[in-house]
């Protein structure tokens, strides 16, 4: 016989069962309230979406993902294997081996010209944990962080699960998608506590000039904020040259220099990336990596030295493959009729303008994956201000990209009959 209470729960059950699966998986689990302000990274949803339909034998083409499709550097693949077999298989200190953090701030300096001590950088799984882990440390309820839009949808989600609130600076295409300097600051106000910026940017290869963060550097200089500033994508620039807003006077104390192997080295797998910031700041973020992750792993961190201090020559290779397919991709999307595409700066994303053909982008997204068998991301992935674009990465072969642009082509052209 049942008791009570027993039957009492599986009456709960069968109604839940009634109400659907996601009620369902709610009644089973109570989730913390701010599980709710986190969100994702579509990226990953439509690859996952675009590698069903392949199981099932559909010809997709990949332009969805950020990802290089070059292989890592052999020397570094070497390295990372040598230090598993001289015994690198232990915990590192949680804030990244010495050695790697003193070729870091090496780097910073011959690359940003700023005096970087090893002690002010922290080596993490993934630069998105320096994401994750800065706002955790400085921004809360009633502060206030402003961010590009569209931008890596990473920010939005982390800022509104620590309790901020997002300020979204769009970025405007006649600007080459780069932010309005007199947005950004006009936007600054005594609740500001960070403020974003990403050049090379992800999903539109915008690049900010020297001109915008000279600007922004004299409105922040004397400002209670901190600046993070995403440089992941700083060695892939095509036209012009980086600029860190740490590298102007008064401003290294005040930014958070985020960066990586990923993109670079084509390390997504490895999972290694680093932030540079104040000592003290260094000190709490070390605190976060030892209550999450303890460190990052050893093998990784010795192959990362040898990424920064070996043979750049497969890197710059991959580079400038990327350059070159950039030039095809903007004049193959221009000859799309109603589609019009800037060619950007860096990176290795377009973002086409399709708002003549009066769709909503995610509408577009989903019948090119469906009709066109091409995966690729609707701008609203990126953030409200996206409507209208959508964004492809021309991390694929050369091949595949014509073949991806000709299927969009052919898709586009006949829903305008």
């Amino acid at each position: 016989m049942l008791r009570k209470g027993r039957l009492h729960r599986d009456e709960q059950f069968s109604n839940a069962l009634d109400l659907g699966y996601i009620e369902l998986q709610n009644w089973l689990m109570n989730y913390a309230e701010r599980m709710s302000r986190l969100g994702t990274e579509t990226a990953f949803e439509v690859l996952a979406a675009a590698k069903a339909l392949e199981a099932e034998g559909r010809p997709i083409i990949h332009l969805e993902i950020g990802e290089p499709d070059f292989d890592t550097p052999a020397n570094i693949v070497e390295a990372g294997i040598r230090a598993l077999r001289d015994g690198w298989h232990h915990y590192t200190p949680a804030v990244g081996i010495k050695e790697l953090r003193e070729v870091i701030a090496e780097e910073i300096f011959r690359t940003r010209g700023i005096e970087v001590d090893p002690d002010e950088v922290v080596v993490t799984p993934g630069a998105k944990p320096i994401i994750f882990f800065c706002l955790q440390a400085l921004a809360g309820p009633g502060d206030e962080v402003v961010y590009p839009n569209p931008g890596f949808p990473i920010y939005e989600s982390v800022i509104s699960f620590v309790g901020a609130k997002p300020i979204p600076i769009a970025l405007k295409e006649e600007l080459d998608f780069r932010m309005d300097m007199s947005d950004l600051i006009g936007a600054i106000s005594d609740r500001t506590r960070m403020i974003i910026l990403n050049s090379p940017n992800n999903p539109t290869g915008s690049v900010l000039t020297k001109e915008d963060l000279v600007l922004l550097a004299g409105a922040c200089r004397d400002r209670d904020l901190v600046i993070l500033s995403d440089e992941v994508y700083n060695r892939m620039i095509y036209q012009g040259e980086h600029f860190s807003i740490a590298s102007f006077p008064d401003m290294k104390r005040k930014t958070i220099i985020l960066d990586g192997f990923s993109k670079t080295y084509a390390m997504t797998g490895w999972r290694l990336g680093y932030g540079v910031m104040e000592s003290s700041l260094a000190e709490q973020i070390g605190k976060l990596m030892i209550n999450s992750n303890s460190c990052t792993a050893a093998f990784t961190q010795i192959a990362g030295i040898e990424a920064i201090r070996g043979d750049q020559a497969e890197s710059e290779k991959m580079i400038a493959t990327f350059r070159d397919r950039r030039d095809r991709v903007v004049e193959l999307l221009n000859r799309i009729e109603k589609v019009s595409c800037r060619s950007p700066k860096g990176a290795f994303y377009v973002f086409p303008n399709v708002k003549e053909l009066g769709r909503p982008a995610l509408e577009i997204q989903r019948a090119l994956l469906q009709e066109a068998n091409v995966a690729l991301l609707s701008g609203t992935a990126f953030g409200a201000y996206g409507e209208g674009y959508l964004r492809l990465s021309y991390a694929a072969s050369l091949e595949q990209l014509e073949e991806g642009i000709e299927r969009i082509r052919t898709v586009l052209e006949r829903t305008l009959d």
